[in-house]
C-alpha cells in the first residue's frame, strides 16, 4: 500500500513542504531516497524500535521511502515522526483519513518519545500558508509554533500519542497562545537599566543618538571605563519591537535552534556578543549544513564586538558588506541561501595596546609605533561605516560613590521612541527604509540638507579632518537623528557641530595627542 504523509524542509529562513511518500509491498528491505543526509539516512533504526514501543511491528516487506522533492537536500532528523506514520499508514496500521490534513515533525528517541526540533515556527507558518488543518510535533515546541494564528498546533510527547489520535482512539488538545497578549506583557521587561550607570552623561548622550537613528556606534576609552556595561544595557533603550519584527527574529532563531523551552515569542530586541576568537562562518553564517550565523542572530538588533582589535582581520572585513546591504547572501558549490542581518554594530575597544592612552591618571607606555599598528587592526573602510566613534573617559570616584541614580532606561527609550516616530512618518513611502541610518544618498539631498552655517562648517571639518564621503553621508544621517530627537524640521549648525564631534577617530592626529 502506498501513503504520504506532510513535512518540512528549511532553506534559510522560511520552510519548504515535502512530501514524505512511504511503499509497502512484498519482498524485503528499507530503502530511503530523495537526497537525505547522514542523520535522515540513520532514522531507520529509531524508527523501528519507536514503532515497537508504540505497540506496533515494524513491516517484514520491501519499505520503499521518496522525499519529494528529491532535488532538495533533506537535513536533520526532524524527518523521524513523519517516516514512522507513513509507514505504519503504508502498512495499514494507521488511518490514512487524517494525513493530508496534517503536517507533522519530530526526532524519534528509541523509546517512542519525540526530542524538540529546529525552525518550528517557519514550518508553522508554512503550514497556515497550505491551509492545512494542524501542525503535529513535539510538545517543547508547541509555544513556539502557536504563535501562528488560525493554525491548530498539537504538542505530543510520543508515538503512541499520534497514532491514536489519527486512528480516532483519543483526541489531542490544541495549544493555544495569545500572541499580542503575550507580545504586550513582555514589553520592558530588562536585566540592565541605565540608571545603575554613574557619570558618562557624554557617552550616554552618544548611545541615546545612535539607537535614535539605528546608527553603528564605536566606543574607545581604557580597561574598566565602563564600555561593555553601558553596551549590553542599549536593549533597554531601544524602540520595542513590532509585532511583524518579533517574528522575524523569532523565527531566526527557531532555525538556528536558539529559542529555549517555553519560549512562544522573542519580545526584546536581541544583543549577540561573540567572542574575538570567532570564525567568519560563525559570524555570518553557511557552514556544511547551512545556519544563520551571528549577524543574522543580531538581526532587528544589537551585534556587540568587544575588544574590536583582537578580532580576526578577514572576520571583520566579512561585515563591510552586510553592513550596507542589512543582508547576507551565502554561495556555495552546493547550496546558495540569503538571511537577514539588519543589526546595529556596536564595537568597544581600547585606545591602545596597554590600553591606558588618554588616561587622566595612567600613564600609556606604548610607543608611537605600537599605537599606530595596533589601530591599524581595523581598517578604513570599516570604520567608515561605524557612525559614532566615542571616547569613554574613566569615571572620577565622587561620580562612582555617589548615591544619586542616572536617568533610567525609559525616560531615554522615550525620547528614542518619538525620534523613531518622526522617522517612520518620514519614511512610510520609501520601501525599506525605517530608520535614518538606512537613508540612501537622494534620501540624506531631501531630508538631511544641513543649512548654510551647518554646511560651511562641515566644509571645514571635511578638509581638516580628511574625511571621506562616506564620513561625509555619516555625519548628515547622524545630524539628522540630533535634529529629529530636538524635534527640529532642519538640520542645523548645531546639529552638525554634534555629529562631527562624534568622529574622534576621524580627527588628524589622534595617536599623537
Amino acid at each position: 500500500m502506498l501513503s504520504r504523509t506532510i513535512g518540512a524542509a528549511v532553506k534559510g529562513i522560511d520552510a519548504i513542504k515535502v512530501d514524505i511518500e512511504v511503499s509497502v509491498d512484498w519482498g524485503s528491505g528499507f530503502v530511503l531516497v530523495g537526497l537525505p543526509d547522514t542523520a535522515v539516512k540513520e532514522s531507520g533504526e529509531r524508527v523501528r524500535c519507536a514503532i515497537g514501543q508504540a505497540g506496533f511491528e515494524f513491516p517484514n516487506k520491501l519499505t520503499v521511502i521518496n522525499l519529494s522533492p528529491a532535488d532538495i537536500k533533506k537535513e536533520g532528523s526532524a524527518y523521524d515522526l513523519p517516516l514512522a506514520i507513513g509507514i505504519l499508514a503504508a502498512d495499514e496500521k494507521v488511518s490514512t483519513d487524517r494525513l493530508h490534513r496534517y503536517m507533522m515533525m519530530g526526532e524519534l528517541s528509541l523509546d517512542g518519545s519525540l526530542r524538540p526540533i529546529k525552525g518550528a515556527l517557519p514550518m508553522a507558518i508554512l503550514a497556515r500558508e497550505l491551509q492545512l488543518d494542524g501542525f503535529i510535533l513535539p510538545r517543547h515546541n508547541a509555544l513556539e509554533a502557536a504563535v501562528v494564528n488560525r493554525l491548530k498546533i498539537y504538542g505530543v510527547d510520543n508515538l503512541q500519542q499520534v497514532t491514536d489520535f489519527l486512528n480516532g482512539v483519543a483526541e489531542l488538545e490544541p495549544t493555544e497562545v495569545d500572541t499580542r497578549a503575550v507580545f504586550a506583557q513582555a514589553q520592558g521587561v530588562f536585566d540592565y537599566d541605565f540608571a545603575d550607570v554613574k557619570g558618562q552623561e557624554n557617552v550616554k548622550r552618544a548611545l541615546e543618538v545612535a539607537c535614535a537613528g539605528g546608527h553603528n556606534i564605536l566606543l574607545v576609552g581604557s580597561p574598566g571605563s565602563g564600555k561593555s556595561m553601558m553596551a549590553k544595557r542599549l536593549p533597554s533603550i531601544m524602540p520595542p519591537l513590532t509585532l511583524q519584527e518579533a517574528l522575524e527574529t523569532t523565527k531566526i532563531h527557531s532555525v538556528a535552534g536558539k529559542l529555549s523551552s517555553g519560549t512562544t515569542l522573542m519580545t526584546v530586541r536581541p544583543f549577540r556578543s561573540p567572542h574575538h576568537t570567532i570564525s567568519p562562518v560563525a559570524l555570518v553564517g553557511g557552514g556544511t549544513f547551512p545556519t544563520p550565523g551571528e549577524i543574522s542572530l543580531a538581526h532587528n538588533g544589537v551585534l556587540f564586538l568587544d575588544e574590536l582589535p583582537e578580532f580576526n582581520r578577514s572576520v571583520l572585513e566579512v561585515m563591510r558588506q552586510p553592513l550596507e546591504d542589512r543582508v547576507i547572501s551565502i554561495s556555495r558549490a552546493k547550496y546558495s541561501t540569503e538571511y537577514p542581518a539588519s543589526f546595529m554594530l556596536v564595537a568597544s575597544m581600547n585606545p591602545c595596546p596597554c590600553g591606558y592612552y588618554g588616561h587622566p591618571k595612567k600613564q600609556c607606555v606604548c610607543t608611537d609605533y605600537q599605537r599606530m599598528n595596533y589601530m591599524g587592526k581595523i581598517s578604513g573602510p570599516l570604520l567608515d561605516r561605524i557612525d559614532l566613534q566615542v571616547e569613554v573617559q574613566p569615571v572620577d570616584f565622587d561620580q562612582m560613590s555617589s548615591k544619586a541614580p542616572g536617568e533610567p532606561s525609559a525616560a531615554i527609550r522615550q525620547r528614542v521612541i518619538a525620534a523613531r516616530a518622526i522617522q517612520a512618518e518620514r519614511f512610510r513611502n520609501e520601501k525599506g527604509i525605517y530608520c535614518n541610518a538606512q537613508m540612501t544618498p537622494s534620501l540624506l539631498h531631501k531630508y538631511a540638507e544641513p543649512d548654510a552655517a551647518g554646511l560651511q562648517k562641515l566644509k571645514d571639518a571635511m578638509e581638516r579632518m580628511n574625511m571621506s564621503a562616506r564620513a561625509y553621508d555619516r555625519i548628515l544621517k547622524v545630524a539628522r537623528t540630533i535634529a529629529d530627537l530636538e524635534g527640529s524640521p532642519t538640520v542645523r549648525h548645531p546639529h552638525i557641530m554634534e555629529a562631527i564631534g562624534y568622529r574622534n577617530l576621524d580627527r588628524s592626529g589622534y595617536l599623537s595627542l
